[in-house]
C-alpha cells in the first residue's frame, strides 16, 4: 500500500496463563526510522518483540491479540522464518549462536555461500560444497560495518561475550533483504568505544532505509540515535515522544513513576578510609581465556573497600576473576589474607570464602530449570552446608524449607526482582531479574571477597542503581571486599573507592575513583 507505513502494532494484547502482560499496545516505525523502546525490567518491552519476531512461545501460549501490518498488509507470522522472509531482523537479549561454529558459519548460517560441481549438476545441489572465501568475504563485509574488528574465525565458545554480541549482530547486517532490525539490549556487554561504533552502525542502517527498533537501558544511547522515544510500564505504553523533545530524566519518571536522577554517577559516593592492610594479593597472574587474555597482573586489594576494574573489551579485565575462580586455565601466585590460594581450583575458592558473580548469568551463573529458591540457596547449602535439618546427629540431612524460603523471599525484597513467587523457574524471569538472581546467590553465600563481573548488564536505570546501592550496602554492612569488574566507566566511578584500568592484559594503572576520565582513558589505550 502506497505511503503505508513499514510496520504497525495495532492494540496488541497478551497474556502469559491469565497473567496480563500487554495492553492495548500501538506502536507505528517508517523506512528508516530509528525507534528506542524503553521500560523497566518487565514492562513487556521484550515480550511486544517476540510478538513482532513470531516467535514459537507466543503461538505456544495461546497467540496474542490485535493486528500487526507491514506496508499496510495484515501479517500473522507463524514463526521467526516468516518474520525474516518479510525482511524483519532480530537480536535477541540472550545469544542465539551455536558455540561450536566460528564467527562467519555463525553470521551465514542457512545462506551459506556455495560452490557448484560436476556431481552437483549431475544429482543434486545436496552435493554443493561451500564457497569458503567467498563467505569470508560476506562475513569480513558484514562485521566492518559495525566499525568493530571481531576474528571470523573464532568459534563462539571460544569468544568474549561482547564479540559474541558483534557476531550476533553483523548476522542480521549481513541479510540483504532487511527492512527492519530489533535490537533488544545490544550494548548491555559493551565498552562506550564499542557501543558508540554500533549507535554509528545504527545511523548508517537509517540512511540506507533500514527501520530499527533499539531496546537499552543507556538512555544517553537512546538520546544519541533515536528519532522518538516509547515508553513502557506495567504493559502498557504510557509515552511517546520525539526524542530531540525529551531527556534522561523525563524518560525516567515515565519508566519507573518517579525520579531517579540523570544519571546512577550524580549520587555521592561515600568516602572511605583506605590506609587498610592487602587482603588479596596477585602476583604475574596469567590467565588463558580465548578474548580476555591475561598476561602479567600484579594487583593488590584492600580489605573492605570496592575495587573497580576496567577497560576496553578484550584487553584482559575479564580474565582476571575468570582465572582466579578457576574457571579457565591460570598461572601465578594468589594470596588470601595472607594464605596461598591454589589456582584451577574453584572449590578451592569457595573454601576460601570467595564468590563470583559471572558475567554469563545464563552459561555460569543460574539454574535455568529450577526455582529461584533452589538458584539462591544450593551454593551455601552446598559449599557451607546452609539451610539444612540435621537429623540422628548429623548423619542424615535434610533441606530446611522454611530457611530456603525466607532467605530467598528476602532478596525478592530487597532486590526487588519482579517474579510470580519464590517457586518461579529462573528461565521465567526476564534478563535484568536473572541478574539480580545471581547477585542474590553470592550474597547467600556471605562471602568475605566478593568478585563481581558486569553485574549491571541487562538492567533498567531503576534497577542499576538499586543494584549497586546493594553492592555498597553489602560491602559496608557485611564488611566484604568487592572486585567489580565492569565496561562501564561510570558505573566504577560512582561505585568503587579504585579502579584498575586493564590494557593489553595487564594493569595499566590504579587510580581514584573520583579521578577525571580522560586519565582513565589515558590508561586503557596505554597497552593496546
Amino acid at each position: 500500500m502506497e505511503n503505508a507505513p513499514l510496520l504497525e502494532m495495532r492494540n496488541i494484547k497478551k497474556d502469559f496463563f491469565g497473567n496480563q502482560v500487554l495492553t492495548d499496545i500501538n506502536l507505528t516505525l517508517k523506512p528508516g526510522e530509528v525507534v528506542g523502546l524503553v521500560g523497566e525490567n518487565g514492562a513487556g518491552k521484550s515480550t511486544l518483540m517476540k510478538i513482532l519476531f513470531g516467535a514459537d512461545v507466543i503461538r505456544e501460549t495461546g497467540g496474542y491479540g490485535g493486528d500487526i501490518l507491514i506496508n499496510g498488509q495484515k501479517v500473522n507470522f507463524q514463526s521467526p522464518f516468516d518474520a525474516i522472509a518479510a525482511g524483519i531482523g532480530m537480536v535477541h537479549q540472550e545469544f542465539s549462536l551455536i558455540p561450536g561454529f566460528t564467527a562467519t558459519e555463525n553470521i551465514l548460517l542457512n545462506r551459506e555461500d556455495k560452490k557448484r560441481s560436476v556431481l552437483s549438476y549431475l544429482f543434486s545441489d545436496r552435493l554443493d560444497t561451500l564457497d569458503r572465501k567467498k563467505m569470508n568475504e560476506n562475513a569480513a563485509e558484514a562485521i566492518k560495518k559495525m566499525g568493530v574488528n571481531i576474528d571470523q574465525d573464532m568459534k563462539i565458545n571460544s569468544m568474549p561475550v561482547g564479540h559474541r554480541q558483534f557476531t550476533e549482530i553483523a548476522r542480521e547486517l549481513s541479510k540483504e533483504q532487511l527492512k527492519l532490525l530489533i535490537l533488544d539490549e545490544p550494548t548491555a556487554v559493551l565498552t562506550e568505544k564499542e557501543a558508540e561504533a554500533l549507535l554509528e552502525s545504527i545511523r548508517g542502517m537509517s540512511k540506507r532505509g533500514i527501520a530499527v527498533i533499539f531496546i537499552t537501558h543507556r538512555l544517553n544511547e537512546i538520546l544519541a540515535v533515536c528519532d522518538k522515544v516509547v515508553t513502557m510500564r506495567d504493559g502498557y505504553v504510557v509515552n511517546e515522544s520525539p526524542a530531540g523533545e525529551t531527556n534522561v530524566k523525563e524518560i525516567t519518571q515515565w519508566m519507573v513513576g518517579k525520579s531517579i536522577g540523570d544519571d546512577v554517577s550524580s549520587q555521592a559516593r561515600e568516602e572511605k578510609d583506605l590506609n587498610r592492610k592487602t587482603i588479596l594479593s596477585v602476583k604475574k597472574l596469567w590467565v588463558d581465556m580465548p578474548g580476555e587474555t591475561v598476561r602479567n597482573v600484579d594487583l593488590d586489594v584492600q580489605e573492605g573497600e570496592i575495587l573497580g576494574i576496567g577497560g576496553l573489551a578484550g584487553q584482559g579485565k575479564l580474565g582476571i576473576p575468570n582465572g582466579i575462580m578457576g574457571l579457565y586455565q591460570a598461572g601465578g601466585e594468589v594470596t588470601f589474607a595472607g594464605e596461598s590460594i591454589p589456582l584451577n581450583s574453584p572449590r578451592k575458592c569457595l573454601d576460601s570464602s570467595f564468590a563470583f558473580v559471572s558475567e554469563d548469568r545464563r552459561g555460569v551463573g543460574l539454574l535455568l530449570d529450577e526455582s529461584l529458591e533452589w538458584n539462591i540457596s544450593f551454593p551455601a547449602m552446598q559449599i557451607q552446608n546452609k539451610y539444612l535439618k540435621n537429623y540422628l546427629g548429623g548423619i542424615i540431612k535434610w533441606r530446611d524449607e522454611a530457611a530456603i524460603k525466607e532467605v530467598t523471599d528476602k532478596y525478592i525484597d530487597e532486590l526487588k526482582i519482579k517474579c510470580q513467587s519464590s517457586k518461579q523457574k529462573a528461565k521465567e524471569l526476564s534478563g535484568g531479574n536473572q541478574q539480580k538472581v545471581c547477585l542474590a546467590k553470592a550474597f547467600a553465600l556471605e562471602p568475605r571477597l566478593l568478585f563481581v563481573s558486569e553485574p549491571t548488564r541487562g538492567i533498567d536505570v531503576g534497577a542499576k542503581a538499586l543494584v549497586l546501592d546493594a553492592l555498597k550496602k553489602f560491602n559496608r554492612e557485611k564488611k566484604v571486599t568487592i572486585v567489580m569488574v565492569s565496561s562501564e566507566l561510570e558505573e566504577l566511578r560512582q561505585t568503587c573507592d579504585r579502579i584498575a584500568i586493564v590494557s593489553g592484559g595487564k594493569v595499566a594503572g590504579i587510580l581514584p575513583a573520583g579521578e577525571d576520565r580522560e586519565k582513565f582513558g589515558e590508561l586503557m589505550l596505554k597497552n593496546c
